[in-house]
């Protein structure tokens, strides 16, 4: 009786083997290689010195322009060799990293008919700073390698487009509410002035009444705030050409404003929330309500 079940286990053995060769000789895979992850066409970087930065789908840092005021891209002639645009036609939110919204994105075309994406108003570039010969005589601009930052800062007006700005810099015209053209001093001319903004682009102004982080015009009711409403916000991240440590946040009757060099910060609202729009340099007079630049002096 043993024998004939020694030798019907032998019989199994020798039948299972075969048949699990015929199984791994039949082409059929039971764990298929998983399908590429598609990389995102927009993501997030992040360094130790910048935080949180935008970068294309290779790693390769986006940036923002000052000059871009009112949204447009005024990066023209030799300057879209070094600086080209950036743009993603068709971009859905499957397509972006964790922590962007496609809702922050647009797109514009540029004077040279190209077509750029934008975030939050803000069109995206590159920065490509070496220029390689491809043997026909024609020079192209290689953006910078992935992981790079070398061109924030550069100027004084290209940073590093980051998602969570609370100040961003800009280069413009200053228009009063009267129509008039201003420069820095605030007398009546043409000429381009740096100043602050918020992450938007929307203008930022300081009150010439105001004391050292002290607010003297919002009224306790805030029944004044739709004209001058405070820049109502206690996050401080600012381009990297700035100190840091100049920024403050006081409280305003139970509101957190933000405060630079002792000036708290506010809006207009004449300009409406619209972006470049700076109408309040003028009102009621030109500089009762200047607009806060980077070496405006220590309020007292």
């Amino acid at each position: 009786m043993k024998l004939k079940q020694l030798k019907f286990a032998a019989a199994l053995a020798v039948t299972t083997f075969f048949l699990s060769c015929s199984s791994d000789n039949s082409g059929d895979n039971t764990n298929p290689d998983p399908t590429p992850e598609t990389k995102k066409e927009v993501t997030l970087a992040t360094s130790t010195t910048l935080g949180s930065y935008l970068v294309d789908k290779d790693g390769r840092s986006l940036y923002f322009f000052s000059t871009d005021a009112k949204g447009q891209s005024s990066c023209t002639g030799g300057c879209e060799a070094v600086w080209p645009v950036f743009n993603v036609d068709n971009l859905t939110a499957d397509k972006l990293g964790t922590g962007l919204t496609l809702s922050d994105f647009g797109t514009i075309t540029t004077a040279s008919s190209k077509k750029q994406l934008t975030y939050k108003g803000w069109p995206l570039y590159y920065y490509a700073p070496s220029s390689a010969n491809d043997g026909y005589g024609n020079v192209t601009n290689t953006p910078e390698a992935p992981g790079k930052t070398d061109g924030d800062g550069i100027g004084g007006v290209w940073f590093i487009a980051k998602p969570d700005y609370s100040i961003m810099i800009v280069r413009s015209q200053l228009v009063g509410h009267d129509g008039k053209n201003y420069k820095s001093d605030y007398t009546v001319g043409d000429g381009q002035t740096t100043y602050f903004t918020d992450a938007k682009g929307l203008t930022l102004y300081t009150f010439k009444n105001d004391n050292f982080k002290k607010n003297n015009f919002t009224k306790e009711d805030f029944s004044n705030n739709a004209v001058w409403p405070i820049y109502e916000t206690d996050k401080i991240v600012v381009p990297s050409i700035l100190d840091k440590s100049k920024f403050s946040v006081i409280t305003v009757f139970g509101k957190s404003q933000l405060v630079y060099n002792g000036w708290p910060l506010y809006y207009f609202g004449q300009d409406a929330s619209v972006r470049g729009a700076n109408k309040g340099i003028s009102f009621p007079a030109p500089a009762v309500w200047p607009v806060p630049v980077k070496d405006i002096p220590l309020a007292i």
